[in-house]
């Protein structure tokens, strides 16, 4: 059996965190062996249980494992000899120890060692499930996108960059006293890079892997929502779910009228825009979510009865692709056939309308500033063409 890994995401404060822990007390429930992973430098998997979570994976009830990830042991780990190398080079340049060593530390390298610990515990078939509380959506985004830029350099810089130096380091070594990478520091750049690629593949292996988007029906939360939800399938991540929390229920009463007239204006925006993945709702709960009844309850609301193990969604819904010097975005349309095709543009953001069908879709920044040609809609497909960028 092949360890099933979901990985929850959304913007900071929507209760990702909540979500994630509340689907693996139901997995663990089921019998199924079940770590929850916090990969985002702001732990709060202990706040949730109401418990103490280590650096590694440690036991909150039966077939359910905790783990907030010990960022400086996790960079030791996957960047050790290539931190020693830099700090080497910093104190020649005359920073003393302590700052040489913070300086090796690259913004956003305590999320990415984070993030390869998903590998070692997939790899390592322990856990029949692996649930990812991600980093907010932004910081994922941009880790998720990583690995292709680590096969390319992989493939083509880093063995350039071992050869050239085993022959320039004789000669450097009696020019100048400045630290010159050894084979170490090579080994640890390939394996690292290594490590990436198969983080790409496992998490982009739709037949283990999916991500879940959590959201509130807030107009910036769902704007960085649409446009992770963009990124995540251009990059090949399947999403199978999008969980709307805090729905004020009609028992709310008059002080938040407001807002329940806010939020059911915006749940149909949702639904069109994310489909065909599913969204589920989750009322705002009467108390804290805090401790294992409460995330209990709030497993419940989202998955009644139901799997979370379970693919809820399997498709693209859309692609972006060359087209004779242009692009074409493709979404599959299985339910509508014909109808005038509605196209609006509002910069970054394509409204699209056929009948009484409506989808906003964020676009990737490639076609930001790319015109809308023309769309046509055949055999349940609909395709919208691009002209090519414009040269300045």
């Amino acid at each position: 059996m092949k360890t099933r890994v979901i990985v929850y995401t959304g913007k900071g404060g929507v209760g990702k965190t909540s979500a994630a822990a509340a689907s693996a007390i139901l997995c663990a429930e089921r019998g199924l062996r079940t770590l929850v992973l916090s990969t985002d430098t702001a732990h709060s998997l202990g706040d949730a249980f109401d418990r103490r979570v280590g650096g590694g994976p440690t036991a909150i009830a039966k077939n359910l494992w905790a783990q907030e990830t010990d960022a400086y042991e996790a960079i030791r780990a996957s960047w050790g000899a290539i931190q020693e190398y830099f700090a080497q080079v910093f104190q020649w340049r005359g920073l003393d120890e302590v700052r040489a060593e913070e300086m090796t530390i690259i913004p956003g390298l305590d999320e990415i060692a984070s993030l390869l610990q998903i590998v070692d515990h997939v790899d390592g078939e322990r856990y029949d499930v692996v649930i990812v509380d991600a980093a907010p959506s932004g910081e994922t985004i941009r880790l998720l996108s990583l690995p292709e830029a680590a096969r390319w350099w992989l493939d083509r810089v880093l063995p350039i960059q071992r050869r050239a130096t085993q022959v320039a380091r004789p000669i450097m070594r009696r020019m100048t006293n400045m630290p010159m990478p050894e084979d170490a520091f090579f080994r640890s750049g390939e394996d690292l890079f290594k490590k990436l690629d198969r983080m790409h593949q496992l998490l982009s292996d739709a037949s283990r892997t999916s991500l879940r988007i959590v959201l509130n029906l807030e107009k910036m939360v769902i704007a960085e929502a649409l446009r992770s939800f963009t990124y995540f399938h251009l990059f090949g991540y399947l999403t199978d779910l999008v969980i709307c929390n805090r729905v004020l229920p009609d028992a709310a009463g008059p002080y938040f009228k407001a807002w329940q007239a806010s939020q059911r204006r915006y749940l149909p925006q949702v639904e069109e825009s994310f489909a065909p993945v599913p969204v589920r709702q989750v009322p705002f709960l009467r108390s804290e979510v805090v401790g294992i009844d409460t995330l209990r309850a709030l497993g419940t609301e989202l998955f009644g009865k139901d799997d979370p193990t379970a693919f809820y969604y399997s498709g693209r819904p859309y692609r972006v692709e060359r087209d004779n010097g242009g692009f074409a975005l493709t979404l599959e349309l299985p339910f509508i056939t014909k109808g005038d095709v509605d196209i609006r543009r509002s910069r970054e953001e394509l409204m699209l309308q056929v009948g009484s069908w409506r989808r906003n879709l964020i676009l990737p920044r490639v076609l930001v500033d790319v015109p809308a040609r023309e769309a046509k809609l055949r055999d349940g497909v609909l395709r919208v063409y691009f002209a090519s960028a414009r040269k300045s």
